[in-house]
């Protein structure tokens, strides 16, 4: 597959899509949205013998022992994902972004801290959602280290002493340090890769909280609530996935801040009708 990337001949992509596209689809999947996907190569899949059989509607065609994800059910995914994160955000939902591979360490970080959104990049800990209590008694244990540093109140410590405090506030920030928002149990949690995180899955799972995946034809689908199929092994294909979640997230909470000012204006003039009254 590497020869197409060189090449950058993807015209066969293109083709089989138009070719296999639900003619009802087209004005919702414009070829626009195909030549993005294509280029950010989404449509990348696993080797033949890692296909999950239950994933197999979802492979096109397969190209040098590689599968070739069909990309309508993609965008058909993606569709269903913003539609309930839309729902969740403007209900004031809460979203635990989960991604611990290289390709998705800036994505994650940066969607997360636009939205103070928490968020795992180094490694999912058990217990974080099962064990909830004892994991933000850790957060808040961390909070306080990081203030008595800063406030110096560590200073009445001697010079190893305070290199130890130093060295587990670095190690609980490594742990911990994406959790500081998560404030409660999420709403939804957004995972990248979910065979990376089966636990954080299974974790989710036992709490009933949704799970939103960008997997490959590699995944089990059965674990997952909402989820499309693409490359989750690129920076491009994951970023292009974030960039989608992050103008549905952008979009739900203007319109549920302008449903907020609507709201707070109606009370207000209820309660200047009454004193009128009065």
């Amino acid at each position: 597959m590497a020869w197409l990337l060189i090449s950058g001949d993807f015209s066969f992509i293109l083709n089989m899509a138009e070719e296999n596209i639900d003619r009802k689809s087209e004005d919702l999947f414009p070829q626009e949205e195909f030549k993005e996907m294509v280029e950010a190569g989404v449509f990348y899949g696993r080797r033949k013998s890692k296909t999950y059989p239950k994933m197999k509607p979802y492979v096109l065609t397969n190209r040098g022992g590689i599968e070739i994800i069909n990309l309508e059910k993609t965008l058909d995914g993606l569709k269903k994902i913003l539609e309930f994160v839309e729902v969740k955000v403007r209900a004031g939902g809460l979203l635990l972004l989960v991604g611990t591979q290289p390709p998705a360490f800036q994505g994650i970080t940066e969607l997360a801290k636009k939205y103070n959104y928490p968020f795992v990049i180094n490694r999912w800990l058990g217990g974080t959602i099962t064990n909830f209590k004892v994991i933000m008694s850790r957060v808040e244990y961390l909070k306080k280290l990081r203030n008595d540093a800063k406030s110096g109140a560590l200073d009445k410590y001697t010079k190893k002493e305070k290199a130890q405090f130093e060295a587990e506030i670095n190690r609980l920030e490594e742990l911990l340090g994406g959790l500081e928002n998560l404030t409660r149990l999420p709403d939804v949690m957004v995972v990248i890769d979910s065979n990376l995180h089966t636990t954080a899955v299974r974790e989710a799972k036992r709490a009933k909280i949704p799970v939103v995946a960008f997997a490959n034809v590699d995944s089990d689908p059965e674990m997952l609530d909402y989820y499309i199929v693409g490359n989750n092994k690129s920076k491009k294909s994951v970023t292009w996935f974030l960039s989608k979640l992050d103008l549905a997230i952008e979009e739900a909470k203007k319109a549920s801040a302008v449903l907020a000012v609507e709201i707070k204006t109606k009370e207000e003039d209820k309660v200047a009708i009454a004193t009128d009254k009065t």
